[in-house]
């Protein structure tokens, strides 16, 4: 088992090596901006399916993955419209922008809307070469009224909710499923855990005991989840370091972290709503083939990001390098963290106020990641607070 879990060690730090490592003269890094979290009225967003992929493809993202709970919208339903409907004239929005395509019916005063099946937009909206729609699940869970969601990205069989005995049993239930219809359809797809700290009700004792899991969600754009903690609860980044220094411990590959929208209002903006473009991750990818993107995202090829792209993300044995494509006006300051021999915990290890840093790799280095801060306010929510951010994901040195 500890030759195995060294093998497993030696092949992902092979794999980061081989994408991310060349002369910085002759690197070329194709980043592909996509949402991996998304709700629609085939669950509890408040618009149809095709209205919310024409915002994401009119918005220069490359790809976008639909995530209503516990379904992937592959059955003939007709919705009926109530009064939210009404109120944000949403099927006049729908006609308006796709007219005939729409098809709806009244029976005994009530409005019908058939609501299109993922092949069905799919086909309507994708465009293979520039914008990727990708099917996708958020299966919806509990244990003692704790809230458990997971996504799976490539979901190709929809996944009915999992009971359990704890938390941590309804967990790795489900990663177990999702990781045996990806073995038995031979199809890249992979599953990652939402928004822990939305109901606190997954802790980090709870994924650290986790096998076979590779995704959270460092940052949801949910107004609900809870991203920086309370008195009595730590924030998700904090977590995400305890999960990796326990990780590393226990010879298991690293936690990557993701940035999503989580978005589920579309017809009023507002600090309150969980509205599209809060975050999202970029993916160093030529190709938009789902597998070509979850090859990449699995061997560490990508960063999440709340508003600040980056020109390139370098490493090779001796540097990591970072240059910021920066915005006119904007402050910025890059941060690299990691965790050396000898301690147990995540420390700053270089901070530079600029575009552009560097950082040598010494002896002592386990793993290093970067953060990047701005001085710039997010587009999204309206008259937000927050700056924008972008994190790597942990570059393994040991």
């Amino acid at each position: 088992m500890i030759a195995m879990k060294n093998l497993i060690f030696l092949i992902f730090l092979g794999l980061i090596f081989s994408f991310m490592s060349c002369e910085e003269s002759h690197i070329e890094q194709h980043w592909q901006k996509g949402n991996l979290h998304t709700h629609s009225l085939w669950s509890d967003g408040d618009d149809f399916p095709e209205m919310i992929i024409q915002w994401y493809k009119d918005h220069g993202y490359q790809f976008i993955a639909l995530s209503d709970h516990n379904t992937v919208g592959n059955s003939i339903f007709w919705y009926e419209l109530k009064e939210r409907e009404f109120s944000n004239n949403t099927l006049e929005k729908y006609q308006d922008r796709f007219g005939d395509w729409v098809e709806t019916q009244i029976d005994s005063n009530k409005t019908y809307v058939r609501l299109k099946t993922f092949d069905e937009f799919k086909s309507k909206l994708e465009v293979p070469d520039s914008f990727r729609i990708i099917k996708s699940e958020e299966v919806t869970s509990s244990f003692e009224r704790k809230p458990i969601h997971i996504n799976v990205t490539n979901i190709q069989e929809e996944i009915k909710p999992i009971r359990g005995t704890s938390v941590i049993d309804v967990m790795q239930k489900t990663l177990d499923v999702v990781h045996e219809q990806r073995a038995r359809l031979n199809i890249p797809m992979f599953a990652h855990i939402n928004h822990p700290n939305f109901g606190y009700g997954i802790d980090v004792e709870d994924l650290k005991k986790l096998n076979g899991e590779r995704f959270f969600e460092l940052y949801n754009g949910h107004p609900s989840v809870n991203n920086e903690g309370d008195d009595t609860h730590i924030d998700i980044e904090t977590m995400w370091d305890l999960i990796n220094i326990h990780y590393h411990k226990e010879g298991k590959p690293p936690m990557f972290g993701i940035a999503t929208d989580d978005s589920h209002n579309y017809h009023t903006l507002s600090p309150k709503m969980s509205n599209t473009g809060r975050g999202w991750v970029m993916v160093n990818s030529k190709s938009l083939e789902p597998s070509s993107l979850i090859l990449a995202m699995e061997n560490g090829d990508f960063y999440a990001s709340t508003g600040i792209s980056l020109k390139r993300v370098l490493l090779d044995k001796q540097k990591i390098s970072i240059e910021v494509d920066p915005e006119l006006g904007v402050n910025y300051e890059i941060i690299f963290l990691g965790l050396q021999k000898g301690s147990d915990e995540v420390v700053e290890l270089k901070k530079v106020e600029g575009t552009s840093a560097y950082y040598n790799i010494g002896d002592k280095d386990i793993f290093v990641r970067v953060k990047i801060n701005s001085d710039a306010k997010k587009d999204s929510p309206p008259m937000t607070s927050e700056t924008k951010k972008a994190w790597t994901q942990p570059f393994l040195v040991q």
